[in-house]
């Protein structure tokens, strides 16, 4: 009697751990399918033959783009999983501004060698562990492979950041857009002693009309929406002005609650208009008496930020009026013309005004205006303004994007000095190495690991062949080939189809922090996912 029960208990237990282990297997493949289906979506919008994707947003407005970053941050994601691929997506956009795509694929092809991995019985920490040694030599390759840039090197920098532009829907612009992006960056930082470049001093505007080709870098501030008030006949330039930035409201007083005032005569009717005009005089004579001959004024929420009275005095004082200025945007003026925001009219004084070379309300080449305040051009600015323009809103959101993607570059090579070959050269390179690499090693299951891995890397030239419309299986043969005789920099060059023997002379070319970051990304979310056993709801 006591045997059978042991063996009941025995079998009990045995069928509990297969339960478990069966869950644990089907948890951790439903994460890996997950992960892969959001790779899969990105993998047709690699290199500069990628499709682009459109979208319809929540609120209806439509958006097409190819930019990994955009697509995923505007993708309606439920899965826990998917989720992670999204915030990878979202850090590389932070850390190296371009490889957006490219990390989301990587990901997706390391959990499909995962998988392989996983059906084959070796344990997921084993897994892990064999991707991270990958890792470190994939690491070791690319450093090895990369050359130091000079960032003196104008034609070098340009081609980087075309290669970037190259999958745009404003590729056919990279002539005009790339020099541009080095000129901003340049303009607000020496790119030979600096380690980082703060791209909020980089402020990017948009107003609709005109072309891609018209887009200008402007050494000070650009305003698309707020023009100098014109009703009262005041001044629409001023030559070397003294800006005021004032966060009050020029206009009659509020009080903070509803109030209801009773007036039974015309002299109660005059004493309130007196009142309001002395109130008003009193503001408007304290503004000039400081000095200021350009007032920016902060939007309120509550009633008008300039009432026209108001507008009237400072016109006859001859003092340009900019309204409406946006809270957000206060900071980035007063850091680009020195001047501090006043808050009270006893605060203002001399002191605290901003300097510039010219204030003036500017008309573009299609007649449209923008107000703008330029700086001295001797001097470094400490911010710059990119206005951009284009024929509609698709146009000038994608030219912003890939405006961003071509600062990113710039300061990519700002961080990381060094330039690998594009077009697939470096993930071969790198599946070469770690080849090698597996032979060497003892261990049979890390052997394995490290080879799987080896293999996912093809998937980037694979891919870009995919979307080239040439055989993937063909040109990845040949690149292993080539890649065998010692031809390191050997890779696709997507424009044309065919396989060239140094990308780095038919300018293909990409930072090094890019794939680094890219590498290290993609491993690591990999490897997050392959230590989830299950998903629980919390409270």
């Amino acid at each position: 009697m006591s045997k059978t029960a042991t063996a009941k208990t025995s079998s009990k237990k045995t069928g509990q751990l297969l339960n478990r282990q069966e869950k644990q297997t089907d948890v951790r493949m439903g994460n890996i399918h997950a992960a892969k289906t959001i790779a899969d979506i990105m993998r047709t919008s690699l290199g500069p033959k990628g499709m682009d994707k459109m979208m319809q947003t929540g609120k209806g407005e439509t958006l097409i783009t190819n930019d990994g970053a955009t697509i995923l941050d505007n993708l309606s994601v439920i899965h826990p999983t998917a989720k992670l691929l999204v915030q990878t997506s979202k850090a590389q956009d932070v850390e190296a501004g371009d490889g957006t795509t490219s990390v989301v694929i990587l990901a997706g092809a390391l959990l499909k060698a995962a998988e392989r991995l996983l059906r084959k019985g070796i344990h997921p920490t084993t897994i892990s562990d064999g991707f991270a040694v990958a890792l470190n030599k994939s690491l070791e390759v690319l450093n090895l492979v990369a050359k130091t840039v000079d960032l003196n090197n104008q034609e070098e920098l340009e081609q980087c950041v075309k290669t970037a532009l190259s999958s745009k829907v404003v590729s056919q612009n990279s002539t005009h857009l790339a020099p541009l992006s080095i000129k901003a960056v340049r303009a607000i930082c020496d790119l030979q002693s600096e380690t980082n470049v703060d791209l909020r001093d980089i402020k990017i505007v948009k107003k609709m009309g005109g072309v891609i080709d018209d887009i200008e870098l402007v050494n000070g501030l650009v305003f698309a929406d707020n023009k100098p008030a014109r009703s009262a006949g005041g001044p629409t330039k001023v030559e070397n002005p003294k800006i005021a930035m004032l966060q009050f409201c020029i206009s009659k007083p509020k009080t903070d609650m509803d109030n209801n005032i009773q007036v039974n005569d015309y002299s109660q009717i005059d004493r309130l208009l007196k009142e309001e005009r002395r109130y008003i005089l009193r503001l408007v004579k304290k503004i000039a008496a400081s000095g200021a001959n350009v007032v920016l004024v902060q939007k309120s929420v509550l009633r008008d930020s300039v009432s026209d009275l108001a507008l009237h005095y400072l016109a006859k004082k001859k003092i340009m009026v900019v309204k409406n200025i946006e809270r957000t945007d206060v900071e980035h003026i007063c850091k680009t013309i020195n001047c501090t925001p006043v808050a009270h009219i006893d605060q203002l004084t001399p002191e605290k005004l901003g300097n510039a070379s010219v204030a003036e309300d500017h008309t573009l080449s299609d007649g449209a205006r923008v107000f703008r305040i330029l700086l001295e051009e001797e001097a470094r600015p400490p911010t710059v303004t990119m206005l951009l323009r284009g024929s509609n809103n698709l146009v000038l959101d994608e030219a912003e994007r890939s405006i961003h993607d071509g600062l990113c570059v710039v300061r990519s090579l700002v961080k990381n000095k060094a330039i690998i070959p594009g077009g697939g050269a470096i993930e071969i390179e790198i599946w070469r190495a770690l080849e090698d690499h597996a032979n060497t090693i003892d261990s049979g299951p890390v052997s394995m690991v490290i080879r799987e891995y080896a293999e996912a890397m093809e998937v980037i030239p694979f891919t870009l062949a995919e979307n080239c419309g040439i055989n993937p299986m063909k040109t990845v043969t040949e690149l292993r080939n080539r890649h065998k005789k010692g031809k390191t920099y050997s890779g696709l060059k997507a424009k044309t189809g065919k396989i060239v023997d140094n990308c780095l002379e038919h300018k293909i070319m990409q930072p090094a922090l890019v794939t680094t970051s890219a590498l290290t990304l993609a491993t690591e979310v990999t490897r997050m996912i392959l230590k989830i056993d299950d998903i629980l709801n919390s409270r």
